[in-house]
């Protein structure tokens, strides 16, 4: 066998060379135009209208809040990104840090996350036609809420979400090139729109009518869940993301979802104040100061450009034609981008093999065309049981929330099991932001309510049979017998129970008549979640346990979160056992619990001893080819 090669082979593992299909040819601008495209989509065309109809003209205290909150959040992957620029990166970082339960639960959740953002932005492109030319008959009117039709408006939903999958396939440098000039518009459209509805803007709407906080304070937190506020500010994730395809990671990463925070929330808190001064009570039908009939008036179907219209002034209806233009052009730029989040997603649990190897194939332009396919296929499952904007965002800005925790949690463990990796961008004073990052997310969590919360947590955990079926067995942690009974027993248990408590996909956020009582709902709940971890952990190997020992502050904190959703101020309770702020202060204890123990039970996978391995290879060749 030959020893004369030129080229010295790559010293790398597998999970480490996982990435080198993947094409590094976004620049900086381009993933900053990812970021911030992500975030300027259907939230601004829709979001100040639902922000307002919760909290009043306070909701613009709720987008400064907000931002605040997720550029907290953003702190802990900074360092993240830069030290491990991996495509799916969201995903992936809970695999190096707690193991492949943990990784699972929160890849799941993110993944259901990204995969129902297209269909939201067709939705609201949809919704924004169809309000203005009723005769395409896209929607229909069910409970006073705008939903697509059927079959017109869901069909055209198909066909949208088709055109996000051609825009992807063709590669990533692609999509980006596409995106640039999109987005440039939808930065200048939304600032128009704000500058030209300052000169309709009326003191007395932020003012009378109750006042600057007319429902209270709680709704000022409860809107930042529920209302597609944080579903708007949380597209900084883009750049991690896309972090394997981006050249000179270390640095334009940590850059670019900086910048892609900082952009939107000042769009975003400037278009609140000017569309709370334009409201025209008379013109959506409704009485002055029905802040919570918000979503059921006139404007629902297009909040801005009714805003715009109302007005009654040449200039500002030429930019309401401008912003039906932009009705189509925001939404679907964002849906595009998200569905490749949603493929790279995919990818990063194909790497982690808790999907098949199939889902890391890359097409002829470097793209996870399987798991594009997928994510695009099941993206339009939701158009069925959320056919409105209104309906879908809650979900989708708590499911993405819940996958958050990790930058928090999993940065002070890869400071102690990897603390050699190359750290471009070095958080100062880590042990003190790491914690307030965590509970940042925490607390989000709680503000979305108990009814968004048991929807989130129910179809998270709704993964954890194919988590047993499919990578427990093929591990060999556990024999094939021990695996289909378990994942059997959990998936029809569970589903009789989400089925028989009557908590879950409900259209109004309250109990279906007929349902458990709450004390035996989350008995059971509670019973199926522990039970199935232990189930796994008593038929497991050495290995296995190890990696559900890992997960058990996780189970803790969704099982304990979704106690105090119920009692707290955002839950059913007539009189809730703890209103504000209380309700606030123990889910920040749940939360404090659950980061101890997380960063405790924090271990060196095999994947960051892979990546380690991988790295100190690469440095001990330079420094062999630098004496030689």
């Amino acid at each position: 066998m030959s020893t004369t090669q030129t080229e010295p082979e790559p010293i790398t593992g597998s999970f480490e060379a996982a990435d080198s299909g993947l094409k590094r040819r976004l620049s900086l601008t381009q993933l900053l135009l990812l970021g911030v495209s992500a975030q300027i989509g259907s939230g601004w065309l829709f979001g100040v209208l639902a922000a307002a109809g919760v909290a009043g003209p306070a909701a613009i205290l709720s987008w400064i809040i907000a931002s605040v909150l997720v550029f907290l959040i953003a702190l802990t992957y900074l360092e993240l990104g830069a030290m491990l620029p991996r495509s799916g990166a969201i995903v992936r970082y809970t695999y190096l840090t707690h193991g492949s339960l943990s990784g699972w639960i929160i890849g799941w959740a993110y993944w259901l996350s990204v995969v129902s953002i297209p269909p939201i932005e067709a939705e609201a492109t949809l919704t924004y036609l169809g309000g203005r030319f009723p005769q395409l008959h896209l929607l229909t009117r069910v409970d006073g809420v705008d939903v697509l039709s059927w079959p017109v408006g869901i069909l055209a939903g198909f066909v949208l979400m088709l055109l996000f999958f051609a825009l992807n396939f063709f590669g990533a440098r692609f999509l980006a090139e596409s995106n640039r000039w999109v987005t440039l518009w939808k930065i200048a459209l939304p600032t128009l729109t704000f500058i030209f509805l300052f000169f309709i803007l009326k003191g007395s709407n932020f003012t009378s009518y109750g006042g600057f906080a007319p429902l209270g304070v709680p709704p000022i937190f409860h809107a930042i869940a529920t209302t597609g506020i944080i579903f708007s500010l949380l597209g900084f994730r883009q750049a991690l993301d896309y972090g394997g395809e981006a050249r000179n990671p270390q640095r334009n990463v940590p850059l670019a979802t900086i910048g892609s925070i900082a952009i939107p929330a000042v769009i975003y808190t400037l278009l609140q104040v000017a569309f709370i001064g334009a409201l025209n009570w008379k013109d959506m039908g409704l009485a002055p100061g029905s802040w919570e009939k918000l979503v059921n008036g006139g404007w629902a179907d297009g909040p801005l450009f009714h805003a715009l219209d109302s007005a009654n002034m040449a200039a500002l209806a030429a930019l309401g034609v401008f912003l039906l233009i932009d009705a189509a052009v925001s939404p679907l730029a964002t849906g595009w981008v998200y569905l490749g989040t949603g493929a790279r997603t995919g990818y990063g649990l194909g790497v982690h093999r808790n999907i098949p190897k199939v889902f890391t194939r890359n097409n002829r332009f470097g793209i996870p065309w399987v798991p594009l396919v997928v994510s695009a296929v099941v993206g339009c499952v939701f158009f069925v049981p959320a056919p409105s904007w209104y309906q879908l965002v809650g979900f989708i800005s708590s499911a993405a929330v819940l996958t958050y925790i990790m930058g928090g949690a999993g940065l002070p463990v890869l400071r102690r099991t990897a603390p050699h990796l190359k750290r471009p961008f070095l958080l100062k004073g880590y042990k003190f932001w790491s914690p307030v990052s965590f509970l940042a997310a925490v607390l989000i969590l709680y503000w979305s309510g108990f009814s968004t919360l048991a929807n989130v947590i129910t179809a998270t955990f709704i993964g954890l049979p194919f988590f047993t079926a499919y990578y427990a067995w093929k591990m060999k942690w556990m024999n094939a017998v021990a695996s289909i009974a378990i994942s059997l027993v959990f998936f029809v248990a569970w589903i009789w129970v989400a089925a028989a408590g009557g908590w879950v996909l409900t259209t109004n956020g309250e109990q279906r008549a007929g349902g458990w009582s709450f004390p035996v709902y989350y008995a059971a709940f509670c019973v199926l979640v522990v039970g199935f971890c232990v189930a796994v952990w008593a038929t497991c190997g050495p290995e296995g346990k190890r990696h559900v020992k890992a997960n058990w502050w996780l189970i803790w904190l969704l099982l304990a979160s979704l106690l105090v959703g119920y009692l707290g101020e955002y839950g059913p309770m007539d009189v809730p056992a703890l209103g504000f702020p209380w309700g606030m202060g123990v889910e920040v204890l749940v939360g404090i619990v659950a980061y101890i123990w997380a960063i405790r039970t924090g271990f060196a996978t095999e994947e960051i001893l892979d990546i380690v391995a991988a790295d100190d290879a690469e440095t001990a060749r330079a420094a062999g080819a630098a004496a030689s």
